[in-house]
């Protein structure tokens, strides 16, 4: 972990009221085609699920954040957070945009103050990353006081050619996101655009050893069979929360 996960509230702060530059790198997108009437009830009543070709889907995404600072500081004030999310697909007054079920991560202020101020739904955890280069080890233990266990044990990396990421197709719609919608304790729908290039994508050699994030967010195991992509990572920029 860099500094500034050991710094004074303060910067924590001015990661959650300001823009936020976040260079994720290592991406594993894990996707679960479901019926939709296993993930609506799931979601606040604002938010309407977003579907391909029939289908809701729920995702496991595990990645690390090499450069997560305010977008006015300099990159030497930058630090390294790996992270590990459940999310489906939903629009707001037909904006598409991600809903995220849990997001593990570690660095306890960060936790505390993406949950406050963002209302995400952050948990605190250890993470193990690990990289020889392409190929990535993944393992994650939620430890955040009073909330349900979650576990992941994995590896990924890519394997094949490019992924086609065109208008119209699986891989667009589930990775080309640029806003992500939550709700706040008193009901309000709010949201954070995100701005960055598009993902470079390719098919994904994925070994999954233990998953207990469906069951951690009351869904049953998926029965179908996943798609894997995997992405080297692009640099974004998080807009700072706003009400729907």
């Amino acid at each position: 972990m860099g500094r500034w996960t050991d710094g004074p509230p303060a910067r924590w702060w001015a990661l959650m009221v300001f823009s936020l530059h976040m260079g994720w790198r290592h991406v594993l997108f894990a996707n679960w085609p479901v019926d939709p009437s296993v993930v609506g009830p799931h979601l606040p009543e604002a938010l309407d699920l977003d579907t391909h070709d029939g289908r809701a889907w729920l995702s496991v995404v595990p990645y690390t954040n090499v450069d997560v600072r305010p977008t006015w500081a300099p990159k030497t004030l930058g630090f390294r957070l790996p992270e590990l999310n459940l999310r489906t697909y939903v629009t707001h007054d037909g904006d598409p945009g991600v809903y995220f079920f849990s997001l593990d991560a570690e660095g306890v202020l960060g936790v505390l103050g993406a949950r406050v101020l963002h209302s995400l739904p952050y948990y605190y955890a250890r993470i193990d990353f690990q990289t020889d280069g392409e190929r990535v080890r993944f393992e994650s233990d939620r430890l955040h006081p009073g909330a349900r266990p979650a576990r992941f044990r994995g590896t990924y990396g890519p394997a094949g050619d490019g992924v086609s990421v065109e208008p119209g197709s699986l891989a667009h719609f589930l990775v080309e996101r640029y806003r992500y919608y939550t709700e706040s304790p008193g009901g309000t729908i709010r949201y954070a655009a995100v701005d960055h290039e598009p993902w470079p994508l390719s098919e994904a050699d994925v070994a999954i050893e233990t998953n207990t994030l469906f069951r951690a967010n009351w869904f049953a195991d998926p029965e179908t069979e996943p798609v894997h992509f995997y992405s080297p990572g692009v640099e974004t920029v998080a807009s700072p929360s706003r009400r729907a």
